[in-house]
Formats: structure tokens, sequence, C-alpha cells
């Protein structure tokens, strides 16, 4: 296979993987992200919105280790 048949192969499967995640996301992550947010809040749990992009990377390394 020629060098940029690779390319554009991978760029083609990128472009196809991510019009895919966004069409089956289930919303935005910003949305997600309030609704974790409240529910601590309902369970007594206060995170600034840093805190929570903090535990947000910390999750998602820990998803990518399991993977």
């Amino acid at each position: 296979m020629k060098p940029l048949h690779v390319i554009l192969s991978v760029i083609g499967g990128a472009v196809a993987g991510a019009a895919i995640g966004l069409l089956i996301a289930p919303e935005k992550g910003e949305d997600t992200r309030s609704k974790i947010m409240k529910i601590l809040k309902e369970k007594g749990i206060c995170l600034k919105k840093n805190k929570m992009e903090e535990l947000v990377d910390e999750i998602e390394d820990q998803i990518e280790k399991h993977i």
C-alpha cells in the first residue's frame, strides 16, 4: 500500500470515528459534568470547576489504562 493511501485511510478513519462518536454520544460533556456536580452537591460534596476537571482527567486516565 502506498504511504499516501495509508495516511488517507487513517484520516478517513479518524473522521468517521469522530462523526459516529458525535452521533451516538448521549449528551455534551459539559452537561454530564454539570449533572455529576449536582449529584455530588446533593451528597454534600462541593467541588470547584477546576477540581471537577481534575477528577474527570483522572477518571479518563484510569479508563485508558484498562482499555
